[in-house]
């Protein structure tokens, strides 16, 4: 039967305390130094010797020296205790969360026109924090989520999923988008003015859904002339004059061109956006921080 080998790893604590009394050639020194006893620092010395197999430090006359072996071992214990060193300051800004990682994932109109001020205030807070940014629909941005792939989601609400927290944290108004120069009727479009312009929305997801619902009418289907997966398309094509649309107002709100008309619905229509996590995920202070200046995003 063969014996089973254990690798055991060196000891840094009892390399420390070699080191220590190879430089000052004396236990006692060594044991003065640590704040411990001249039998604990004789202990640690024996148990290195003890997992190595040889001799490391020896007597001659009152001062302990290292032997040949110990002084072979002196610059390889400096320099295991230097890395150990380094590795611990690295991981100092982990610990009083001066650093980290949040990984967020969220659909085109949020990461243009709000993600970018919340995620600047987030790293003001915190200089050292990374933040990374996917952009995808909904279904996508929920999946990678689930698989722990994100740290956080900012999605148009409702999102399901039994393993998420959910937090509506931003309301904003859908508005009527028109080419400059449309009539648009006193107190916005409603339904009705709107089902008969030639449409240009936005493909899929939460918001269109939202915007279909509010469209809606008995036995009537809307079919929108054009459907595109992206807001800033939309715009231009309405700009130029080949319909109408129905947009979120952070796409529009801080439009300077002035080639589009704007208008709030008849009743309005608005949307929640949120924060989604997995119920499991540690808060970490990056990803509360970045929670913190999504919570204050103000238009």
């Amino acid at each position: 039967m063969h014996k089973e080998f254990f690798y055991m790893p060196l000891n840094l604590d009892q390399l420390a305390t070699f080191v220590n009394v190879a430089d000052l050639g004396s236990f006692t020194a060594a044991a003065d130094k640590e704040g411990v006893t001249q039998p604990a620092v004789s202990l640690q010395v024996k148990g290195l010797e003890r997992r190595l197999g040889v001799r490391l430090i020896e007597r001659v006359g009152r001062r302990a020296q290292p032997t040949a072996a110990g002084l072979d071992l002196l610059s390889h214990a400096r320099r295991l205790l230097q890395q150990a060193a380094a590795a611990e300051e690295a991981m100092l800004p982990h610990k009083d969360g001066a650093r980290g990682r949040v990984r967020i994932g969220s659909g085109g109109t949020a990461s243009i026109h709000l993600l970018p001020r919340a995620i600047a205030a987030a790293r003001k807070s915190m200089p050292g924090l990374e933040i990374t940014l996917h952009i995808g629909n909904a279904d996508d941005v929920l999946h990678d989520l689930e698989a722990n792939s994100l740290d956080i989601a900012v999605v148009a609400l409702p999102a399901s999923g039994r393993n998420f927290e959910i937090e509506p944290f931003y309301e904003e108004e859908l508005l009527a988008v028109a080419p400059v120069g449309s009539l648009v009727p006193e107190g916005g479009p409603d339904a009705a003015f709107m089902r008969d312009r030639t449409l240009l929305l936005y493909e899929g997801g939460n918001t269109r859904r939202a915007i279909d619902a509010w469209l809606a009418a008995p036995e009537i289907r809307t079919r929108p002339a054009m459907e595109f997966g992206s807001v800033e398309a939309i715009k231009e094509l309405v700009a130029v004059g080949l319909g109408w649309s129905i947009l979120p107002g952070l796409a529009l709100r801080h439009d300077r061109a002035g080639l589009v008309t704007t208008s709030s619905l008849k009743p309005k229509l608005t949307r929640h956006l949120g924060m989604v996590l997995r119920r499991d995920k540690h808060l970490t202070r990056g990803l509360r921080e970045m929670m913190k200046c999504l919570r204050e995003f103000k238009d």
